[in-house]
């Protein structure tokens, strides 16, 4: 009895323990999200941004705020998956080809600004503040990292992560996450605290790093891809949400086994996916983890803010951190220069990458546990990188007023003749998309091909045609696909049940794009009426048009009469169709048609097509002629 007493006393502490966890997570939950909530929309309204809302809210509610909220520390090693969601995203968007065309500019540019930005710092903190050149080095090398968290989010929603300005930032945020494994290599060579047995070494570290990224390599393509397309053939669409994290978190637990950058992992997942055809589907449904997670990164980021530390020592925190700053754009803009970009571009490189990165914490700590830094420093350089974050709303905002913003970079195009004509977004590669697509191509018109079905994205790639995975009606997966910056979005889709309950939200969405549509036929057609879509093609007109020529062709009728029919029958299907609008019923118009015996209404018609076109001969050919006279005396 003693024992199952223990036992049950036991089990009832434990689960009051639980209890109380849970309530603590509701309570500590909801106050978060109602201040992030209140601060983003306030920072919204004054145009400011969202992260600096969140930074701002963070530093309120938390520990060294108003208390409300707390461990600060905890929740930001959680939020920091919102980085790696962030990178994977990316990643996808990078195929390794063109990863590979990048390479100067990020083993160039990138390690260009990292090296000489580290070591300007380095010597700075040494000449200034008195720290010891291994502290110094131990500090200004993370100092010279950007926020990928906060730079990347920017470029995309603007549309400029893949123009050339955006490829020329990623490029060096890309290289800073690589530098990481390289940063703490150096501070463990520096530690003077007692060696760790079971911490790798430096070359074991590279090692890891280079079979980490094999191993991540092969999954993708050998375990990932595949099960993709068992699941696209099932139609499990919450499957792929499933997948989608189960990449991620998979890859970004593989790198921090082997105490590497998470974020890296995961970019590297992405990048293995970003040539399969279910890419944008993968993309549109964990684009909205990544947006929490980011969002509870900055809450994070505010919380663990020492604003005790800031409050004793205020000017000099905020003197370090305008330094930071100020120092960042200089060596920024002038490495950007030398690298033969104009003043606008390197002014707006310098100042998009100005302030402090979210990797500087887990340096400093390292640096802080290898006995280089007191933790005193440690939490003041912290609060200087956070404060450092707090600063890039604001001179974004100025940046955009002087016109130094990502847009005024010209184009690496040599002549406007040689730009691209457009760009369309083709939903639907069966027969109809087929041709639809090989007509934009004919004009050097950039396409972006979507389908539904494996088993038709599998067979077009037998022919090496890119066509990928996702349901074209889903306005998040269209922007994904770019249909913010598309002029044509175009459906092909087989699906009669499409009407204009599903158009119109991608129309409203999408204002700057013309969307056209294929019906099955006109009731079709009807059902879309309404949704402002700019044209709409009946799937089987034209071909029975086509067909119906051939077929007088063969009853030997004279060509100019074809011609006459035609375009009597096409008046009278847009008169009819009118007609079947204005009264919203199908059996409307129905005298506007040809009918066994003729018809006074298509007679009518038919007579004047014939007439007009008789008189515009009468004007060419001689009046002699015996059809220019039967024209003069009919219109006479």
């Amino acid at each position: 009895m003693t024992l199952l007493a223990f036992t049950a006393a036991a089990a009832e502490a434990a689960g009051k323990v639980a209890e109380t966890a849970t309530d603590t997570a509701l309570v500590e939950g909801a106050i978060l999200l109602g201040v992030a909530t209140l601060f983003v929309l306030i920072f919204r309204r004054l145009g400011l941004g969202a992260v600096l809302g969140y930074l701002i809210a963070g530093a309120i509610v938390g520990p060294h705020g108003l208390g409300l909220v707390g461990g600060g520390e905890s929740k930001l090693a959680f939020a920091e998956l919102g980085i790696a969601f962030l990178l994977f995203l990316v990643g996808l968007e990078l195929s390794p080809r063109r990863l590979w065309d990048m390479r100067r500019a990020i083993f160039g540019l990138g390690m260009v600004q990292v090296v000489v930005t580290g070591l300007v710092l380095t010597g700075l903190i040494h000449l200034t503040l008195g720290f010891s050149p291994a502290a110094s080095l131990a500090l200004g090398l993370p100092l010279a990292l950007s926020s990928t968290a906060q730079v990347l989010p920017g470029l995309k929603s603007s549309g400029r992560i893949n123009s050339p300005f955006g490829e020329k930032a990623f490029s060096i945020l890309l290289f800073q996450d690589l530098a990481i494994v390289p940063m703490i290599t150096i501070v463990a060579v520096l530690s003077r605290a007692p060696a760790d047995p079971s911490a790798p070494s430096g070359w074991q570290m590279a090692f890891f790093t280079l079979w980490a990224i094999v191993v991540l390599v092969l999954a993708g393509r050998f375990v990932v891809n595949p099960l993709l397309r068992i699941i696209g053939r099932y139609g499990e669409r919450e499957l792929f949400v499933v997948v989608g994290l189960l990449t991620i978190l998979a890859s970004a637990a593989l790198m921090h086994s082997l105490h590497l950058s998470t974020a890296l992992g995961a970019f590297i997942a992405g990048v293995m996916l970003a040539d399969s055809p279910y890419r944008h589907e993968i993309e549109s449904d964990v684009e909205p983890f990544r947006l929490i997670l980011l969002g509870l990164f900055f809450l994070a980021v505010g919380m663990v803010l020492d604003v005790g530390a800031v409050i004793e020592r205020p000017l000099l925190v905020l003197s370090l951190a305008l330094g930071l700053v100020a120092v960042k754009v200089i060596v920024l803009t002038l490495i950007v220069k030398l690298f033969g970009k104009p003043w606008p571009v390197a002014l707006g490189l310098g100042l998009l990458l100005s302030q402090g990165g979210e990797f500087g914490f887990l340096l400093f700590a390292q640096a802080a546990d290898a006995l280089l830094i007191d933790p005193a420093a440690a939490s003041l350089f912290s609060a200087v990188v956070t404060l450092s974050m707090v600063t890039t709303p604001f001179l974004m905002l100025f940046a955009r007023n002087l016109e130094f913003s990502p847009a005024a970079e010209p184009t690496d195009l040599d002549d406007p003749a040689g730009a691209p004509r457009g760009s369309a977004i083709v939903v639907g590669y069966g027969r109809f998309g087929q041709i639809v697509s090989q007509m934009l191509h004919g004009v050097a018109c950039s396409v972006t091909l979507i389908d539904k079905k494996p088993s038709q994205i599998e067979l077009s790639s037998r022919f090496d045609t890119k066509v990928y995975f996702g349901d074209g009606l889903r306005v998040d997966l269209l922007r994904r696909a770019g249909a913010d910056e598309a002029r044509l979005i175009i459906f092909c889709i087989d699906d009669a049940s499409v009407d204009a309950a599903a158009l119109r939200p991608i129309v409203d969405a999408f204002p700057n794009a013309k969307v056209l549509m294929r019906v099955f036929d006109r009731r079709q057609l009807l059902a879309v009426e309404g949704a402002g879509v700019d044209g709409v093609i009946r799937e089987v007109f034209e071909s029975s048009v086509a067909m119906g020529l051939t077929a007088l062709r063969y009853l030997d009728v004279d060509p100019r009469e074809m011609e006459d029919v035609e375009a009597t029958l096409r008046h009278l299907d847009e008169t009819r169709l009118q007609a079947q609008i204005d009264e919203g019923d199908i059996s409307a118009g129905m005298d506007h048609r040809f009918k066994p015996g003729g018809g006074r209404e298509a007679e009518s018609v038919l007579e004047k097509f014939r007439l007009r076109r008789l008189a515009a001969k009468a004007l060419k050919d001689d009046p002699k002629d015996e059809e220019s006279e039967q024209a003069s005396s009919a219109m006479n």
